[in-house]
């Protein structure tokens, strides 16, 4: 978390952060906190940090520049159909092919990759979220297949889309039973 402070510090870009509590995290709040990040103060002068949010009003928002997410199928399908592109941190199960989907065959965002000392520990570093981040802000390239991805996914829910017509098929199938 050190590592993805210092990043967003470095681009000098406005963010919106959720760090979800975790069990306990009560607890240490009221008996001093070992696990507080080191430029808090920064932090919250150039950007926000919530304990939740709602990710698809927050994609669905005109001023969001990028999508920085594990790649849950839920989150990837969000990020495109609402047009924003990733950078990308997958952890386990499906988010590493999902990251590659992200990256390689919808050119929506980037992966950021650990570093290689402490690739152990599942850490990427400063100068990694930083260049993903910049990279991911600047190019027209992702932002451009990031809206054609948004058109196609409302095309297909669109009455009469692929997706509005195989939903209306599976209804009424399961309706003759």
């Amino acid at each position: 978390m050190e590592e993805v402070a210092r990043g967003l510090l470095r681009t000098g870009r406005p963010f919106l952060w959720v760090i979800r509590e975790r069990e306990g995290d009560q607890k240490k709040k009221e008996g001093g906190d070992d696990d507080q990040l080191s430029c808090v103060k920064e932090l919250e002068e150039q950007g926000k940090i919530v304990t939740w949010c709602s990710q698809v009003e927050v994609l669905s928002h005109k001023s969001l520049g990028c999508f920085v997410t594990h790649c849950g199928w839920n989150s990837t399908l969000e990020s495109l159909s609402s047009g924003v592109s990733v950078v990308a941190f997958p952890q386990w199960t499906d988010q590493t092919t999902n990251a590659k989907m992200v990256e390689h065959v919808w050119k929506t965002g980037v992966r950021a990759n650990f570093n290689k000392q402490e690739e152990d520990h599942h850490i990427v570093d400063e100068d990694e979220i930083y260049k993903c981040l910049e990279l991911v802000m600047v190019s027209k390239e992702m932002t451009s297949n990031a809206k054609k991805w948004m058109e196609l996914a409302r095309e297909a829910a669109n009455e009469g889309g692929s997706s509005h017509k195989n939903l209306k098929d599976f209804v009424d199938e399961i309706s003759n039973f």
